[in-house]
C-alpha cells in the first residue's frame, strides 16, 4: 500500500501533539490538561488507523480478480478485525 501526503501529515502533525505533551509535562503542567491532550492524540491516532485501513480495504476490494480466493467479505472482516484488535 502506498501511503499518500495526507496520511503523513496526519501523524506529522500526532508527532508534533506529542512533543507538546512532553514539554507540558516539563512544565509541570496540570494533570487535566496533559490527559486532556493525551486523549486528544489517541483520538488522532484512531482516526488516522481508520483513513488506512479503509483506504487499503478499497484497493483491496478494487484489485480482486479471480485468482483471489478471499471474498469481499472475508477482506471487510480482516478490515474489521484489524481496527477492533487496535482496541
Amino acid at each position: 500500500m502506498e501511503y499518500d501526503d495526507k496520511v503523513k501529515n496526519r501523524l506529522k502533525r500526532i508527532d508534533g501533539q506529542v512533543k507538546g505533551i512532553l514539554r507540558m509535562m516539563e512544565e509541570n503542567k496540570d494533570c487535566k490538561e496533559v490527559v486532556t491532550q493525551l486523549s486528544a492524540v489517541r483520538s488522532a491516532i484512531d482516526r488516522t488507523m481508520g483513513v488506512i485501513v479503509s483506504t487499503n480495504l478499497v484497493e483491496c476490494i478494487q484489485q480482486m480478480d479471480d485468482t483471489d480466493s478471499r471474498t469481499q467479505e472475508d477482506i471487510v472482516k480482516e478490515a474489521v478485525d484489524l481496527l477492533v484488535k487496535s482496541r
